[in-house]
């Protein structure tokens, strides 16, 4: 059975830096295509980051482009989403998302595997 454990989040101050954690079980990452889809209280699915099943391109929304990053260890079956200068408005749950090749908007709306989510909040 393939399944997707993310873990990291907490709280944290505005300006600060956190780092989630997905660790895939039950299959490789081989011709999955990852990303982190996050949902703040009241507003719809956000698709912030992406990593093409080979690995090699990254793709992130305009809202986190230059302050995070996605990238994995294949070694460890483990994919990160490194968060710096997090801002209140970045407050959400966090779910890492895999699909097979790539990540579209099916997946957003809920095809491939989610992981359980996890709960990041920015204070001021």
């Amino acid at each position: 059975q393939v399944r997707l454990a993310s873990s990291g989040g907490g709280l944290v101050q505005a300006g600060g830096s956190l780092t989630l954690s997905c660790t895939l079980s039950g299959r490789t990452f081989s011709r999955l295509g990852m990303g982190w889809v996050r949902q703040a209280q009241g507003k719809e699915r956000e698709l912030i980051a992406t990593l093409s099943w080979g690995g090699s391109t990254t793709r992130y929304a305009d809202s986190v482009k230059g302050r995070f990053t996605i990238s994995r260890d294949n070694a460890k079956n483990t994919m990160y989403l490194q968060m710096n200068n997090v801002k209140p408005e970045d407050t959400a749950l966090y779910y890492c998302v895999a699909d097979d090749t790539q990540i579209t908007s099916a997946t957003v709306a809920g095809r491939g595997y989610w992981g359980q989510g996890t709960q990041v909040t920015v204070s001021t």
